[in-house]
């Protein structure tokens, strides 16, 4: 069935809702066939864009739902511009077998075979020659015609439709071609038969073109099918992943309606059921261990080689493998919320995606085919004023108009950005869309948010230092209080403190988040505050004898809080607040596994790095020698607030630089909408991942510098297939032109430049990174 998308968020749409259809194209054979569906899918009332696919045979519609039957018309849309609407997932369940679809090629060589073989014979010199060896005209003509009109019935049928939309593509190409060399021959074949009943005998019947008509579509359908094989190779990853799906899941009932176990569709589950997955199977469904431990194979999702142990309480994500042990979990999320489905989903809208570069190419195609039609009238003519006969002359210029087809640029990028985020997919990076695929190789600046990113993100409570004449387990048990509703990694690092000192916390009277700065609210009567030491600078805070200990804490590198009270007292007859610091909080964060030697390995590329913190400056860039970067070169930017992370981006930027933004974080999404290429931590936010044009299923910055190595590959694939495909046509137009290219010689080549640049694409799969 069709697949439709979720509307665009609000903010997207300021005038009215927007909806995004998925349609399958069936019959598209090159480049001016997607300009032609594209055309008459922006001809529906209502329709914003429509961007078509040559390679997954797929279109993308984005639309208004102005009427209810809008998927109808754009359906009809297509099949009124000559091609079939299909399900968008068609080529996902399409025959597998390696010989499907090659009937109609086996059959068109076993006709063809007889007509080429005198010509062959000919050649080898094994007769007068070729002609003794030739078949009697009406045998070539029965053998021939056939191929032309029934096998070659496609080529007819998508010129017609061509014509009718005042246009030009492959098909026409090919019929007007192998039309001509037929006609030829059956014109020769008539006038020699006349002349015979007219008592004009000739020695010998006249040389007849039906090898070559038979041939050229022989040799074309050969090429689709071998075009059809590789586009299942470069859609691999998705089909890989669409089988993660299981079929059935062995329910349980929910933990409120336990039920005995019943294997049902994993359709029919639903959030808070209870499922159970025994050892070997894959895990049906998002979901929290509720029962028993084990190890995860979660390679397919993230790309990690090795099992993840799991315990109850933990994240189980549906599709991976569950390993040795039976394990019953609790449904968080079913269908199209799961993260799997996200994962789909993200690969489809990059393959759907069309790459700048490929409007070069449209540009070209939307005059290709006129082009072509002109070049061949003036071979037939250039010939005939040459003084050469009408045979030869047509010849020349059917040669020139069937080694013209425009397959292979249509094929040439498409075909290299899905086997682009195919690989990239497997490895653990979702490419978003073919943009940030195309341009990330040109990145020169990678900026990375710290907390989160390179550092674990799970900081420690290292030390609670307290004013004189405080308590340390009141002023601890306070600020738990205040933490106690936040999921901020620093307020999980004072919770985790006071459980380990056995420390309980009522329930705060009021709190509320200061952005960029802390936390103030009241507990059990007294007024507190949490925050940064700049925050308590702009309260105008003295932090008295703290003072010494929070200069000695930043320069060990600990990003240090204060907690201060605010006491109301009166002077003068007047009400005062003065704020009081009772205690500094100092936290301190590791860094991740690998960040170092995945800094490293991109300062190599020559790639210039920054690491962008909220941190103090002597925690900040204690922090970055960790990590290998060098403060003293400008690698880090300290006391950036959230709001601000954007702003700095840009500023990178400034100078035609290339940036690409790192992050994991809600506050990191205007930062990554701001890079050029937004690289998002797939173990961070919803916000940062559609934000980020690029994902990393694991937290791993390593794979930042893959994500820049396959899109640099992919491109290198993209300007080499533009290449093969621009050359076939600038040498091979000309070669056939002067005649030296016979129509047969055409066929074959214009089949083996969309074979190379198919194979030539596929050869992104062998990519194990550097």
């Amino acid at each position: 069935m069709d697949t439709i998308n979720t509307p665009l968020p609000t903010s997207a749409r300021p005038a009215q809702a927007l909806s995004t259809l998925d349609l399958g194209i069936g019959g598209m054979t090159c480049a001016a066939c997607v300009l032609r569906v594209e055309k008459a899918l922006k001809k529906v009332p209502g329709v914003q864009d429509a961007v078509v696919n040559l390679a997954t045979e797929t279109a993308r519609v984005t639309y208004r739902p102005d009427a209810p039957d809008e998927a109808a018309q754009l359906r009809r849309a297509v099949r009124s511009a000559g091609y079939e609407p299909r399900a968008a997932d068609a080529l996902m369940h399409e025959d597998l077998s390696p010989w499907a679809g090659f009937a109609p090629v086996a059959l068109g060589a076993v006709l063809s075979l007889p007509l080429v073989l005198p010509m062959l014979l000919g050649w080898l010199s094994l007769g007068q020659g070729g002609q003794a060896w030739m078949l009697p005209a009406w045998l070539q003509f029965v053998l021939a015609t056939p191929v032309q009109f029934i096998l070659g019935a496609r080529f007819y049928r998508g010129a017609w439709h061509a014509l009718k939309s005042r246009t030009g593509n492959m098909d026409l190409l090919v019929a007007l071609g192998t039309s001509a060399g037929w006609g030829l021959s059956v014109w020769l074949w008539w006038t020699a038969s006349s002349d015979v009943h007219a008592g004009a005998h000739t020695a010998v019947q006249p040389h007849l073109y039906f090898e070559a008509s038979a041939v050229v579509i022989t040799l074309v359908l050969l090429g689709k099918w071998l075009e059809v094989r590789a586009k299942r190779q470069t859609t691999a990853a998705i089909r890989a992943l669409h089988a993660l799906r299981p079929e059935l899941a062995h329910w349980l009932g929910s933990e409120l309606a336990p039920q005995d176990e019943t294997d049902i569709p994993i359709s029919e589950l639903m959030v808070g059921d209870r499922v159970a997955v025994r050892p070997g199977e894959r895990i049906p469904a998002d979901g929290l261990l509720l029962d028993g431990e084990t190890q995860v194979d979660e390679s397919m999702l993230t790309g990690e080689p090795l099992p993840v142990g799991k315990a109850p309480g933990a994240v189980l994500t549906g599709g991976s493998v569950n390993g040795e042990g039976r394990v019953v979990l609790r449904v968080t999320a079913t269908g199209s919320e799961t993260v799997l489905a996200r994962i789909i989903r993200l690969v489809e809208d990059a393959q759907a995606a069309k790459a700048p570069i490929q409007r070069l190419v449209d540009q070209v195609s939307a005059v290709f085919v006129p082009v072509v039609l002109v070049l061949a009238l003036l071979t037939l003519g250039g010939w005939l004023w040459r003084g050469a006969d009408m045979e030869a002359a047509l010849m020349h210029a059917v040669a020139v108009l069937v080694i013209a087809c425009p397959c292979a640029l249509g094929l040439a990028t498409p075909t290299a950005l899905i086997a682009g985020a195919g690989v990239a997919a497997r490895r653990g990076i979702l490419i978003k869309d073919a943009q940030a695929l195309e341009l990330a190789h040109r990145v020169d600046t990678v900026a990375f948010d710290k907390t989160g990113t390179l550092t674990v993100g799970q900081p420690r409570l290292t030390a609670l230092q307290v004013a004189p004449g405080q308590n340390e387990s009141a002023l601890l048990q306070a600020v738990a209080s205040m933490q106690s509703g936040s999921e901020h990694p620093l307020a999980r690092a004072v919770l985790q403190l006071a459980r380990e000192r056995g420390v309980s916390w009522p329930a705060p009277d009021a709190v509320q988040a200061v952005p960029g700065r802390g936390t103030q609210g009241e507990v059990q009567g007294r007024t507190w505050r949490i925050g940064s030491l700049r925050w308590m600078t702009e309260l105008g805070v003295s932090l008295g004898a703290l003072e010494e200990a929070a200069t000695a804490l930043q320069a060990q590198g600990a990003t240090v809080s204060v907690l201060a009270e605010t006491v109301n007292s009166t002077g003068e007859g007047k009400a005062l607040a003065q704020v009081h610091a009772r205690a500094l909080l100092a936290f301190g964060d590791e860094p991740k596994p690998g960040a170092a030697a995945a800094l490293l390995a991109l300062r190599d590329r020559g790639l210039r790095l920054v690491m962008i913190s909220g941190d103090n400056p002597g925690a900040a860039q204690a922090m970055a020698r960790r990590l290998g970067l060098r403060p003293e070169h400008g690698e880090v930017l300290a006391n950036v607030l959230p709001g601000d992370k954007a702003a700095q981006v840009r500023a990178l930027r400034e100078g035609q630089h290339v940036v690409a933004m790192v992050g994991d974080g809600v506050n990191d999404a205007p930062a990554l909408a701001a890079a050029d290429v937004g690289i998002a931590m797939g173990n961070g936010t919803d916000v940062a991942m559609h934000a980020a044009g690029i994902t990393l299923m694991r937290g791993d910055p390593a794979l930042v510098e893959a994500a820049l190595d396959i899109s640099r590959r992919t491109v290198r694939k993209i300007r080499q297939n533009l290449f093969w495909a621009f050359i076939y046509n600038v040498a091979g137009i000309p070669l056939a032109a002067l005649g030296v290219l016979s129509p047969v010689v055409a066929g074959a080549a214009m089949a083996l430049s969309s074979v190379s640049v198919m194979g030539n694409a596929l050869l992104l799969r062998r990519w194990k990174g550097s």
